[in-house]
């Protein structure tokens, strides 16, 4: 166990942030915006929109042996990091799809999964998340766009935006991140934004400043004249 007081606690030290979208709306882009050295773990193979960036890494998964790749991968991840100040899992939504096909071709049929990969992936993408988010580095999520059923107290029902990735594993997923953003754009003008603040329809957080709401440029600049927040 460790113990630290709390006046020495540093809230945007290693963040954790995760940024959700429909495709091609610009999340990769948005990496870009990252102050300092930055390494991708690209597990879609978009990471090409970033040609010519000069401090961006990126590590392509081999989406044809996702669970292989990812292990090895996170073998040497504390070795890859050293030097960089940030790190990108890009996207999370894509590597699921590839884990359950390379499943569901062990499977009887060599296509459908299984019940038993279901209850395996909730504990592996656990362990995974975990050994990532254990890195002394910045981390940023990727993921698609996908709409949930939630049920509020009162018995209502919604459909609320959320991170596409299956619901056994989204929760704990999203209570480890400090920041859950959705990136949307505005069709009047095409700029890019990030909702920080969520209700009923939108799944989204900000634990590291107030806003509520920011340009795509602006959402790393925490604390920005925002560092007052106390809940």
């Amino acid at each position: 166990m460790k113990t630290v007081e709390a006046k020495d606690l540093q809230r945007t030290l290693n963040w954790r942030v995760i940024l959700y979208a429909k495709p091609g709306t610009g999340k990769t882009t948005c990496v870009k915006y990252l102050p300092g050295k930055t390494r991708i773990f690209d597990l879609d193979n978009s990471a090409k929109v970033l040609a010519g960036i000069s401090n961006v890494t990126v590590d392509e998964m081999d989406r044809t042996h996702p669970e292989e790749d990812m292990k090895q991968y996170l073998e040497h991840a504390s070795e890859l990091i050293v030097g960089y100040d940030n790190l990108v899992i890009d996207n999370v939504s894509s590597f699921e799809k590839d884990w359950f096909v390379e499943k569901g071709k062990g499977s009887h049929n060599g296509i459908s999964n299984e019940l038993q990969d279901y209850s395996q992936w909730t504990n592996y993408f656990s362990r995974v998340m975990t050994a990532i988010y254990a890195l002394p580095v910045n981390v940023l999520t990727t993921a698609w766009e996908t709409q949930r059923q939630i049920t509020t107290e009162n018995g209502q029902q919604f459909n609320q935006y959320a991170p596409e990735i299956r619901q056994s594993v989204m929760d704990g997923m999203l209570g480890l991140c400090d920041v859950v953003g959705r990136l949307i754009i505005n069709p009047k003008t095409n700029g890019r934004g990030v909702m920080l603040q969520g209700n009923d329809s939108i799944y989204a957080k900000n634990r590291l400043d107030n806003r509520t709401m920011c340009a795509a440029k602006d959402l790393f600049k925490f604390g920005s004249g925002n560092d007052d927040k106390t809940n």
